[in-house]
C-alpha cells in the first residue's frame, strides 16, 4: 500500500511567528485555530469521504466486500501545523464502530471517524404477514406469520443478513426450519464473529392498514397481510360512501408488505383509506392533504442593487434567494444579475454568468449562481453560505424555463484537471432536508463542506443538467426522488449554477444560464 500523507505548508508569517516564539512570555494566550481533517481517503471506499469540521466528524463510505474491521487510510491532509495525538491512523483502523481521534494544534480537538457500509439484508418465509424487522445493531430478526402456520416446519424463502463474502454455520434458504424457538446463526466476517437470532411470531391479524402519509395531491398508504393473497388499498372522500380501489400500476409489494401511491387528490381535503386482503379489510385511516405552496419571487422579478451587489429580492422586502455576488464583488462585479430577456417579454429573469474575477493570476473563477438561503460571509476568497429556507410541504417536481450558453472549461482545481477544455455544464437542483438548521456550505479547501444528496438529513433530491447550448427559453421539469414518505421537511434547498462544479472553482469563463418562472408541482 502506498500512503500519501500531506501537510499544507505554513505561511511565511506563521513561520516567523514560530521563530520569535522564544522571545514571547508564556502568559500570552495561544491562538484558537481548530485542527481539522482537511481531506481523507481509504482503500476500497465507494465514494468521497464526508467531512464536517463543525461537528468534527468524518464518514467513510464502503460497499459490501470491504473489510471495515481493517480500513487502510491511503491519504490524509491535516490543518497546517497539526498532528495526531497517540496511535497513527495511517496503518489499519477498525471502523466497525466509530473511532475517536485527537488532533493537536495549540489545543486538542476530538474528531470522530465512522464507516457507512451499504449491506443488502433480507429474510422472508412462507405464510409471512407483513415485513421483516431487522435490527442490525442487536443482530436480531423478527418476522410475523399467520396463526395457522406450523412453526416447526416453516419454509425459509430468502435470507441474507450479513455482508457479501461472510461465512455462516447454517444455510437456511429453501429449507423448512423449526422456529418454535428462536434460531441462532453464527457468522464469520473477516475473522470477526457475529451471532444473529431469528424470531417468528404468530399474529391474529389477517390484514393491517399500517399508516397513511398525506402530501398535497398525493398520499401513500401502507398495509400488511399474508404474501400471495389479493392484497391492495382502497380510499374515498370522508363525505362519500363508495370506495375507489387503487390500480395495480400504483401498488408496490415486498412480500407481505405493500403500499399504494394515490395521485390526483385535492389539496386540503380529508380522505379515508384501508388495506384489504382477499375479502378481509384492515382498519380505516383518515388523512388530510396539505396546501399548495410556492416559494417567494419564483419568477425572479424582484431585485435591488446595493452598491455593486445585485440582490434577488425587493429593497426592504423579505429575502428568500441569495447569490454569490458578495464574494464575486470583492474582486469584480456581480455575476448574477436581473435581465429583461424573459420568457414572455415582461418583468425580469435571472442571468447567471461564470466569470474569472480579478487581475491576471490574482483572482479566482466565480460561478454564476442563485440559491434559496443566504450568503453568510466571505472567508478569504471563499464563501460560507447557508442553504435552505423553512418549508414543510412535499413537492413532487420543479418546473421552469431556462436557456444556456456553455463555454470551454477554462479553470480547474485538484481532481478536475481532465475537464479542461470540455464544455461547461449548468445545473438546477432541489432538496428537502429535516435537519434542525439550514445546511452550511463552505468552499474553502481547508474546511470544505459541500452538499451531499445522499446525506442522512436529505429526504428528497432531484436535478437537471445541460452541457450544451440551449439557445431559446425551454421548459424543463424534473422529479424529486424521496427516501421516505413519512419524513416531514424542515427546509427546502433550491440551487442553480452556470457551472456544475463551481463549488470547486472549476468552470468555463463566459458560461451563462438564464432562469425564469420556477414552479413547484405536487402531483405525478
Amino acid at each position: 500500500m502506498k500512503l500519501t500523507l500531506r501537510y499544507i505548508l505554513p505561511t511565511a508569517c506563521a513561520a516567523l511567528a514560530v521563530a520569535f516564539a522564544g522571545c514571547i512570555k508564556d502568559n500570552i494566550p495561544y491562538p484558537h485555530i481548530q485542527a481539522n481533517i482537511v481531506s481523507i481517503a481509504a482503500e476500497d471506499q465507494s465514494q468521497n469521504a464526508q467531512i464536517d469540521s463543525i461537528l468534527r466528524q468524518v464518514t467513510l463510505f464502503f460497499d459490501e466486500p470491504a473489510n471495515i474491521y481493517d480500513v487502510k487510510i491511503s491519504e490524509l491532509t491535516l490543518t497546517p501545523g497539526s498532528e495526531i495525538v497517540g496511535d497513527s491512523i495511517t496503518g489499519g483502523i477498525d471502523l466497525s464502530s466509530p473511532q475517536k481521534v485527537i488532533l493537536r494544534l495549540y489545543q486538542d480537538y476530538i474528531w470522530t471517524i465512522s464507516a457507512r457500509q451499504d449491506v443488502e439484508r433480507y429474510f422472508t418465509v412462507g405464510g409471512q404477514v407483513g415485513s421483516t424487522q431487522i435490527d442490525v445493531t442487536a443482530h436480531r430478526v423478527v418476522a410475523y406469520v399467520s396463526e395457522t402456520t406450523d412453526l416447526e416446519a416453516v419454509l425459509v424463502k430468502t435470507i441474507k443478513l450479513w455482508p457479501e463474502g461472510a461465512t455462516v454455520n447454517k444455510d437456511l434458504a429453501g429449507k423448512r426450519v423449526d422456529f418454535s424457538r428462536p434460531v441462532e446463526i453464527s457468522v464469520d466476517i473477516h475473522g470477526h464473529q457475529q451471532t444473529w437470532t431469528i424470531y417468528l411470531v404468530q399474529t391474529e391479524s389477517v390484514v393491517t392498514t399500517v399508516r397513511a402519509d398525506a402530501w398535497t395531491n398525493v398520499a401513500w398508504v401502507y398495509g400488511e397481510a399474508e404474501a400471495g393473497r389479493d392484497n391492495g388499498v382502497e380510499y374515498r372522500l370522508t363525505t362519500d360512501s363508495e370506495w375507489t380501489r387503487v390500480p395495480e400500476s400504483m401498488m408496490s409489494y415486498d412480500g407481505g408488505s405493500f403500499h399504494a401511491r394515490i395521485i390526483h387528490l385535492s389539496p386540503e381535503t380529508t380522505y379515508v383509506a384501508r388495506a384489504f386482503s382477499n375479502q378481509d379489510y384492515g382498519d380505516e385511516i383518515e388523512f388530510t392533504t396539505g396546501p399548495v405552496l410556492q416559494v417567494p419571487n419564483s419568477n425572479f422579478d424582484l431585485w435591488w442593487l446595493d452598491g455593486k451587489v445585485w440582490n434577488p429580492w425587493a429593497d426592504g422586502g423579505d429575502q428568500f434567494w441569495d447569490t454569490g455576488n458578495k464574494g464575486a464583488t470583492t474582486l469584480g462585479s456581480s455575476n448574477t444579475t436581473p435581465t429583461d430577456d424573459t420568457v414572455d417579454g415582461t418583468g425580469y429573469a435571472a442571468r447567471l454568468e461564470t466569470r474569472f474575477v480579478g487581475i491576471g493570476i490574482l483572482g479566482k473563477l466565480a460561478a454564476g449562481n442563485i440559491f434559496a438561503g443566504r450568503y453568510v460571509r466571505t472567508d478569504g476568497t471563499n464563501g460560507i453560505l447557508s442553504f435552505g429556507r423553512e418549508f414543510t410541504a412535499c413537492p413532487t417536481k420543479l418546473s421552469g424555463y431556462l436557456k444556456y450558453q456553455t463555454a470551454p472549461i477554462s479553470s480547474t482545481t485538484t481532481g478536475f484537471a481532465d475537464l479542461a477544455g470540455r464544455p461547461d455544464t449548468c445545473i438546477v437542483w432541489v432538496a428537502l432536508i429535516d435537519s434542525e438548521q439550514p445546511f452550511e456550505i463552505r468552499t474553502n479547501p481547508n474546511n470544505r463542506q459541500l452538499f451531499d444528496p445522499e446525506g442522512p438529513e436529505v429526504i428528497a433530491y432531484g436535478k437537471i443538467e445541460f452541457g450544451e447550448n440551449v439557445t431559446t427559453y425551454t421548459p424543463f421539469e424534473f422529479t424529486l426522488d424521496y427516501k421516505a414518505t413519512d419524513r416531514v421537511p424542515r427546509y427546502i434547498l433550491i440551487t442553480a449554477s452556470a457551472s456544475k462544479y463551481g463549488d470547486y472553482f472549476t468552470g468555463g469563463n463566459g458560461a451563462v444560464l438564464y432562469l425564469d418562472n420556477f414552479e413547484l408541482q405536487y402531483d405525478y
